[in-house]
């Protein structure tokens, strides 16, 4: 009795860890600004390497600590704190939320793999628990990966449009962060994840970093070429005082074309991608439709025999 209560109470509390790290992991920032702002100072570019971590400060921070003292610890946080930026979470405590997560579903995971097993033998019990370690480790990074996918296609998708309008704004006579925050502004609820990378760049440079850096931080924040190339048109016309409008509706029309493209090309692989779910689902359906009933009757036919009755 007093096992399965135990079992009860440890279940209950990786379900409530899981339940509670994916709500701070995901839930609105309360104090955008301020979440911001210390995003940018710990992917500043002027930081060559990042400071060691200290224990203390929280719950948060001594989990950090903890996992930084394993070997290659600090390196899987280092690129899953790049990752999460990648993806669009960029909170102060998302790192810590999401290690929390991740190291709750391992541990969940091979505890309920060993628990099925209970009755089983050993070999049964190691390979299964080795599975579970595999798949609980692999899982929360694929899932990582696929949220830094869409975010970046997001980013792809809206940047044409929101190219082109900066280029009309640009033609009225502002400023180049005056129109980039304008264009944030029209293109928040159509684009949100684009426009406010394009209020991050503006509030980078109002709080004193270079243009050059700012946009550096950019393409290394969201790794798309386009926007790399967007950085660099950018960069170049600053610097050598060229006109940026008309650069940047000739840069627009080149990113239609590309995202024309594109849509051409996911067109043209739906029939191969189509081809494994029609051999699958539908033909055998097909074959049981038109066959079936052929079949009964030619068994029917069978067993009453051949030619007239006797």
């Amino acid at each position: 009795m007093i096992h399965l209560i135990l079992i009860f109470l440890l279940l209950s509390g990786v379900l409530a860890a899981l339940f509670w790290s994916s709500v701070e992991l995901f839930a609105k920032q309360e104090d955008p600004l301020a979440d911001r702002m210390n995003e940018l100072q710990m992917h500043a570019i002027a930081t060559a390497t990042r400071a060691p971590r200290r224990r203390g400060g929280g719950f948060f921070n001594n989990l950090l600590y903890l996992i930084s003292l394993v070997p290659g610890g600090e390196g899987w946080l280092s690129d899953t704190e790049d990752e999460l930026a990648q993806a669009g979470i960029r909170r102060r405590r998302a790192l810590a939320v999401y290690c929390l997560f991740h190291i709750s579903f391992l541990f969940a995971l091979v505890f309920a793999a060993l628990y099925a097993e209970r009755n089983g033998d050993a070999a049964a019990r190691m390979g299964l628990g080795t599975a579970a370690l595999i798949l609980g480790w692999v899982l929360p990074q694929q899932v990582l990966h696929r949220l830094v996918k869409s975010y970046r296609r997001k980013l792809q998708e809206a940047l044409p449009d929101t190219v082109d309008l900066l280029g009309i704004v640009l033609g009225t006579g502002l400023a180049l962060d005056q129109a980039m925050l304008r264009v944030s502004e029209e293109m928040r609820y159509l684009y949100p994840e684009l426009a406010e990378e394009f209020s991050t760049v503006v509030m980078q440079v109002r709080a004193g970093q270079q243009r050059t850096k700012a946009f550096e931080q950019l393409v290394r924040r969201t790794g798309i070429e386009d926007i790399k190339a967007l950085a660099a048109m950018i960069i170049q016309s600053e610097r050598f005082g060229t006109s940026l409008s008309q650069a940047l509706k000739v840069y627009a029309d080149s990113l239609r074309n590309k995202r024309r493209l594109r849509a051409e090309a996911a067109v043209a692989k739906a029939g191969i991608k189509m081809l494994f779910p029609i051999v699958v689902f539908i033909l055998p359906a097909l074959f049981v439709v038109t066959l079936v009933p052929g079949i009964l009757s030619l068994l029917h036919e069978l067993r009453q025999g051949f030619g007239p009755p006797r």
